[in-house]
């Protein structure tokens, strides 16, 4: 009777000490609505969409303390669409983000992985009052598209918190042979949030070449590069906006829906290799939610100048901590043969207006 009472409570001792330990967390949102979008050469069309104001996805994080205030770190997130319940992109588990690595409380936090650039968390966190989302969604003019979103291969380091300041960088590996530059790219990332006020200074390089592949040549081109603030600062009464980007080089300012030309413009529309983008806006509490507003403005400053403005309006309804219901809508207005369409969160949209309605929860 005696061992199974030791064996117990040295299993029992284990199991508590793994508890202690170890956490692994399940987490993620179901988002759906209806989208109305208006201006497309093909026609108007409304339709049930997935991820609207955030990307419909389900995620496993977790940490294992290691001692001495060093813990592994991973995390693992794939998208879905909640209309059809397909997988957000094909022949891909974990889409969004999958990384491991290391955090330490005084030497800061290493990463390895596919993970988020610099640029587009303060994007989504600091720049937008619609959280990158619904029909006022800053990618809709912003550079956001491709690796300036999420980018794989790469190493983040993030720094401790310290009076408020912390800092970031990211290095991502082309992982083309022959060549230890194509492909690749880097980021880094300022940091200031204490108080009312949330800002950050971000850079994002993106090398563009080519390496050789059997009888096919190197192919050299420009690098995309963005350089970007954004800041936010809570009055209580209002919650005020603001951005301003600079994009040069090639990729640097991608037009989302550009190539599939569904404004049915005589010249396929350009992406710009010298633009500026300015967004003010802001959030207002009202009821149990708050409107969301914004304006954007695009400056193409080639010869093209293919400029671009955006109004937007929304409002988010909280039914509880976890869900809400929210409506969106924006405009926008396109100049000298550009072709930017009102997308959402997870959509590049058709048209140069759109609708927004629906629900979404977390857990």
């Amino acid at each position: 009777m005696k061992k199974l009472t030791l064996a117990a409570l040295i299993i029992g001792g284990f199991a508590a000490q793994a508890q202690a330990q170890s956490n692994v967390t399940i987490y993620g949102l179901v988002d759906a609505g209806i989208v109305s979008e208006r201006g497309a050469a093909a026609g108007s069309v409304t339709k049930l969409t997935s991820g609207i104001g955030g990307q419909s996805r389900l995620g496993f994080r977790g940490t294992e303390d290691l001692g001495n205030g060093l813990s592994a770190i991973f995390q693992m997130e794939t998208g879905f669409k909640a209309d059809d319940g397909s997988l957000d992109s094909a022949n891909t588990i974990f889409n969004r983000q999958a990384f491991v690595g290391l955090k330490s409380k005084d030497a800061g936090q290493l990463t390895i992985g596919k993970q988020y650039t610099m640029l587009y968390n303060a994007q989504s966190q600091v720049a937008d009052p619609f959280g990158a989302g619904y029909a006022g969604s800053l990618k809709n003019l912003f550079p956001s598209a491709g690796a300036n979103t999420r980018v794989s291969n790469a190493i983040v380091y993030a720094t401790p918190v310290m009076g408020g300041f912390s800092a970031e960088a990211l290095y991502a590996l082309g992982e083309q042979a022959g060549s230890a530059t194509a492909g690749r790219q880097f980021g880094f990332g300022l940091n200031y949030a204490q108080g009312p006020l949330n800002a950050r200074l971000v850079y994002n390089n993106k090398n563009n070449d080519t390496a050789a592949v059997g009888a096919t040549p190197a192919k050299t081109q420009d690098t995309g590069r963005n350089t970007m603030f954004a800041a936010n600062y809570d009055f209580k009464v209002i919650k005020a906006y603001f951005a301003y980007s600079a994009d040069k080089g090639v990729n640097s300012a991608q037009i989302p829906n550009g190539s599939n030309n569904p404004l049915g413009l005589p010249v396929l529309p350009t992406a710009s290799v010298d633009s500026n983008d300015i967004l003010i806006g802001a959030q207002i509490p009202a009821g149990n939610g708050y409107f969301m507003t914004s304006y954007i403005r695009k400056d193409d400053k080639t010869a093209k100048n293919q400029d671009a403005n955006q109004f937007a309006l929304g409002y988010l309804y909280s039914l509880s901590k976890r869900t809400g219901a929210y409506v969106s809508y924006a405009k926008i207005k396109n100049k000298n043969g550009a072709g930017y369409t009102v997308g959402n969160n997870n959509e590049v949209g058709s048209g140069d207006k759109a609708f927004n309605v629906g629900i979404r929860h977390a857990f």
